[in-house]
């Protein structure tokens, strides 16, 4: 291998952008833009995969090494890592050759500015690209063995075997291949769905949901599972819809509900561990966004949702409903006095006709339900209407 002349020079720009916080973050970025896989891991992780790959790269230049002598340990773990993860080998190769685009531009940027000649920063970054191209073959190395491993494992046979279960039912499924991964025909489990967890810590949330056993995989896009215990909780920033224990032939109705359920969840911003039952309501009216469409035009048609009093009106009225239509509760909700709701809600009712505001008088539970949903409509100013409507 032709030595370099003036590595040191070279070298010494290698350490100070694997030193620059800010040049770091530029490589880490075109990765996590190239590719929505790296995306998803925490940006420090990134960073720290970015400052590793270029101290190697540092080693290798000082040292002179052929890249052929190496064996890439650390770019192997990396590909193993991410096939652990769910990323696929070419979303990581995406994030890999554009991290790698943006710090050859960074090092002939700061190159030049630093006075480092061109037939330097030529000579240094041939080096560093033989180096380069021998760690994306142990990145994909090492992404493929830990597939096989996976493959091996039964990772890939209990994710078809779920996904079958959810979308399909037992039907034709051998008692034999359900024993296999701890299932029982005549068992009863309760359907888990949750929206995509950080892949980093993938492996320790599928350990934490199946401590009883069950089966938990991707299914499309989103973690899914069918677990003979309920969890006793899930991570606080991921969200999670869990169903009543069910025969296997209600799995993919008790999915369906749990997809639906999800949406409105995530439409409301809320976290951890939910059951279905609790969101029934808003999931039911969910699924009838242009009757909800009907009844907000039908109750709030007075209501110009660019009047700025209107929307403070209809969400006075929707927190009264929201806390059993009392003043007092709503006034400490809404951090005013309990005469600025009760002259909010006559107001609302002179525009619109309701909901009742007297002394004494209460809507009736279709009532509130009607205001409830036709407020939460117009509030949202979406056709579908109530939170949760189709749409992560």
């Amino acid at each position: 291998m032709t030595r370099t002349p003036n590595a040191p020079t070279f070298g010494a720009l290698l350490r100070d952008l694997a030193a620059d916080r800010v040049a770091v973050d530029e490589v880490a970025r075109a990765a996590r833009t190239a590719s929505p896989e790296v995306a998803r891991l925490p940006a420090g992780e990134v960073r720290r995969q970015v400052v590793l790959l270029l101290t190697s790269g540092l080693g290798a230049l000082e040292r002179h090494e052929d890249p052929a002598g190496r064996d890439f340990t650390e770019a192997r773990r990396l590909g193993a890592d991410r096939a652990a993860q769910g990323i696929t080998v070419a979303g990581l190769l995406r994030g890999v050759q554009a991290g790698r685009d943006r710090a050859v531009e960074l090092v002939v940027r700061h190159g030049r500015a630093a006075g480092v000649a061109d037939e330097v920063l030529l000579e240094g970054l041939l080096v560093i690209g033989r180096y380069a191209a021998a760690v994306e073959r142990a990145v994909v190395d090492g992404h493929r063995a830990a597939e096989r491993e996976l493959a091996d494992g039964g990772a890939a046979a209990r994710a078809r075997l779920l996904r079958r279960l959810l979308l399909d039912g037992p039907a034709n499924t051998p008692p034999a291949e359900l024993a296999r991964f701890g299932l029982r025909p005549e068992g009863r489990y309760h359907c888990l769905v949750a929206t995509r967890p950080d892949p980093v810590r993938s492996h320790a949330l599928h350990r934490q949901l199946t401590r009883h056993g069950g089966l938990l995989a991707p299914v499309e896009d989103r973690l899914a599972g069918l677990l003979p215990r309920l969890p006793g909780a899930a991570p606080a920033d991921l969200l999670a819809l869990v169903a009543p224990a069910q025969p296997l032939e209600r799995a993919p109705a008790m999915y369906t509900l749990c997809l639906a359920a999800l949406r409105t969840a995530a439409h409301r911003r809320l976290r951890g561990l939910r059951r279905v039952t609790d969101l029934a309501g808003e999931t039911a009216l969910a699924a009838q966004p242009a009757l909800a469409e009907l009844l907000r035009g039908t109750l709030l048609g007075a209501l110009d949702p660019a009047d700025e009093f209107h929307r403070e009106l209809a969400a006075t009225a929707l927190a009264w409903l929201d806390h059993g239509q009392r003043l007092d509760q709503t006034a400490t909700a809404l951090h005013v006095h309990p005469n600025t709701v009760r002259y909010r809600l006559r107001r609302l009712r002179e525009v619109t006709g309701g909901p009742p505001v007297e002394e004494g008088a209460r809507c009736t539970v279709p009532e509130a339900i009607h205001w409830w949903w036709a407020l939460r409509s117009w509030l949202d100013g979406r056709t579908a209407a109530v939170p949760g409507s189709p749409g992560d």
